[in-house]
């Protein structure tokens, strides 16, 4: 990996084509070198990982939403929706549009974690739609979600997007566009314009996810990937982008990042080097925000420790600048002390969660988040007991460059009215490569098995497994095999009539 230095550049100071980070990343997209096979496997288990949790929410409201829209633009030969069976196909970037939001719902797959926060799987959904109405091989998948991973993840580890309050998605439309590149085997210039069109129109405020957090939270990514997808075609029917996006005088870094001085060290690969990011992210076991992952693992050990928890006096979560200031108290939003507020909100209160995984023992996709769990009397009063603390410590770890020191956790200390306190910590969620149960094939299958059952046949779940595992195998024209249905009569509709209003749902 070599850094590469991106600042801004007046335009009396042109700034070469060949030092722009985004011509950089487009000739990364371009270069054939091979994909390692620890990769290859990561990226089935992501698409399995996908999968699980995408079913597992295709009946709430917001994927039934964007799964109405995308029917409304069917196409002969397009591109495959979760849970319609492989006849109904629509244009790839509606299926974009409607998987994207159903793989983010639940906020249940992969992360990672650096200067800002990504979920790279949500490269997945827009490039295998691609990928099936383009009639691509399994191995230009691979390569494709490759360059996906490799460049958010890059960007992620250099780029703070949340200290400007932009919503960490402008990392991701560079990153499809550039995937997209390496499956279509498209030329740097092509992808380059994509690249460029595709950051220009995904910069959006973090609002989404600050106070009253809405649905639009599961959308934003597949808008993303979708809005990628457009921009894209757009490049290969020869259209030009606002360039240099990142580093003119009045792009990206100078308006809405650090400003005209900003300088930015970016990792990226030398030309041949394999895109192995992807193995430096993680998934997750629980279905809560990533960083709240170790601290639920912690708050199972801690909770079999306390017979009382009206006897809880007061309980502090010391953990990085990131947790304190997005899901901790921290963030000053009383929303995450709402027994009413939406699940979205739920998700984001490291308070709400830990009093949950205290009290419970386990942690579950639906019912860790029902209105009735979370208003109940006990739960409450200890979920206003919890406040969170910035550690410097913590902090270091957090974004540290050393896989053997990064950590996403933090310490637990819950004081008693008799003047106990018990303490522990954990830095890495069990499900962590370096924790204490790294996840490895049959944990993704396991996870899969465990939020596909009763909503698909045990033979369409054998019969996607089965597929999945043999993707490096698998022809051109043959991924639209990658999609799930579920039984007849059993996908939910939206009943409102909106602008795309469609018969056409099962």
């Amino acid at each position: 990996m070599k850094r590469r230095e991106v600042k801004v550049h007046p335009e009396s100071d042109r700034l070469p084509r060949a030092r722009q980070l985004a011509w950089r990343m487009a000739e990364i997209a371009a270069d054939p070198v091979a994909v390692e096979d620890a990769v290859a496997d990561m990226i089935v288990n992501r698409i399995i990982d996908n999968a699980a949790v995408a079913i597992a929410s295709v009946n709430r409201h917001p994927a039934v939403t964007a799964r109405a829209q995308a029917l409304a633009h069917a196409r002969p030969g397009g591109a495959t929706l979760f849970g319609c069976g492989p006849d109904i196909r629509v244009h790839a970037e509606w299926a974009a549009w409607a998987n994207g939001t159903a793989v983010r719902e639940l906020d249940f797959h992969d992360t990672f974690l650096a200067a800002d926060y990504s979920h790279p799987g949500d490269n997945i959904p827009p490039i295998l739609a691609v990928a099936q109405q383009c009639g691509r091989s399994g191995r230009d998948l691979i390569r494709g979600i490759a360059t996906g991973y490799e460049i958010q993840i890059d960007l992620v580890r250099a780029i703070c997007l949340h200290a400007h309050k932009i919503d960490h998605v402008a990392h991701l439309g560079p990153s499809v566009a550039a995937g997209i590149g390496t499956l279509l085997h498209l030329e740097p210039e092509v992808t380059y314009q994509a690249i460029q069109q595709a950051l220009h129109v995904t910069t959006a405020t973090r609002q989404s996810r600050k106070g009253e957090i809405s649905s639009w939270k599961a959308f934003a990514p597949a808008h993303a990937g979708k809005l990628a997808v457009e921009a894209v075609d757009r490049a290969m029917l020869g259209e030009g982008a606002p360039s240099p996006i990142y580093e003119g005088e009045d792009g990206v870094i100078a308006r809405m990042l650090d400003g005209p001085e900003a300088r930015y060290l970016v990792p990226l690969p030398e030309p041949g080097e394999p895109k192995r990011a992807i193995l430096d992210s993680f998934t997750k076991e629980h279905s809560a925000e990533y960083q709240s992952q170790a601290l639920i693992d912690l708050a199972f050990r801690l909770g079999r420790r306390v017979d009382d928890w009206d006897q809880v006096d007061d309980i502090a979560i010391h953990t990085s600048h990131h947790t304190h200031y997005v899901i901790g108290t921290g963030a000053n939003d009383p929303q995450k002390f709402d027994p009413e507020a939406s699940r979205e909100t739920l998700d984001h209160s490291i308070m709400y969660i830990v009093a949950v995984a205290l009290q419970d023992g386990s942690w579950h996709h639906v019912r860790s988040y029902l209105p009735e769990r979370a208003r109940r009397a006990d739960t409450v009063r200890l979920w206003r007991r919890i406040h969170t603390v910035e550690d410097p410590d913590w902090t270091t770890r957090y974004h540290s460059d050393d896989p053997a020191i990064k950590a996403f956790g933090g310490r637990i200390t819950i004081r008693f009215k008799d003047g106990r306190t018990i303490t522990d910590e954990l830095a890495v969620a069990n499900a962590h490569p370096l924790g204490a149960t790294p996840w490895t094939r049959p944990d993704y299958i396991r996870k899969f098995q465990t939020l596909t059952e009763g909503v698909i046949d045990p033979a369409e779940a054998r019969r996607f497994l089965a597929t999945v595992q043999r993707l490096p195998d698998l022809r051109a024209g043959e991924l639209t095999a990658l999609e799930l249905a579920v039984p007849q009569g059993t996908l939910a509709r939206n009943e409102r009539r909106g602008i795309f209003f469609c018969h056409q749902e099962k």
